[in-house]
């Protein structure tokens, strides 16, 4: 009798966990952002390195071009700390125009304050003026970036974040009046 109280209990909360998944899926309350809309943004992806819009943003990419927003790919490095620079930017073009970004909305900074590997560390002040840079130049409405782990916890990808972390208070702050 113990072990039938114990299968209807675990088949309830399987049901309820069902009817909970079937009611978020159709629920009006869901967001709206980047979802077909009438409004298409402008939204800048920024990377370090030649690869990561494959290993770490394709699916996102994906999404993006094919619900008609613009995509932007600023790529901080060029990828060269084995020596593969030439390579590795070559591949990026070639995934982006997979993923349909257009070539000429795809960008490649070969800055040797900003060079990749594992023990380089970048400048963050620097990263938010780049990023600023091509937000105005762009008229971006949104920008997509790594976590603070950096996804992968390569220190690059971190200070991508942190840079673009730097961007946004700092336009905070120039908005508000303040210096």
């Amino acid at each position: 009798m113990a072990w039938l109280l114990i299968v209807l209990s675990i088949f309830l909360c399987w049901l309820a966990s069902l009817c909970k998944i079937y009611h978020a899926s159709y629920s009006s309350s869901r967001t709206t952002f980047l979802t077909e809309s009438k409004h298409k943004r402008n939204i800048l992806l920024v990377i370090a390195h030649p690869d990561d819009e494959s290993m770490f943003f394709s699916p996102t990419i994906s999404y993006l071009t094919s619900n008609g927003h613009n995509l932007y790919v600023l790529c901080i490095s060029t990828g060269n700390a084995d020596g593969m620079g030439n390579t590795r930017n070559e591949e990026l073009y070639q995934a982006c125009a997979v993923l349909k970004v257009p070539l000429h909305q795809i960008k490649v900074l070969d800055n040797p304050e900003l060079q990749d590997g594992f023990r380089k560390v970048w400048d963050h002040g620097l990263l938010a003026k780049i990023i600023e840079e091509e937000v105005a130049s762009k008229t971006i409405d949104s920008i997509l970036t790594f976590d603070s782990y950096g996804i992968s916890g390569h220190c690059n990808h971190k200070d991508v974040h942190h840079g673009k972390a730097l961007e946004c208070v700092t336009e905070k702050n120039r908005s508000l009046g303040a210096r």
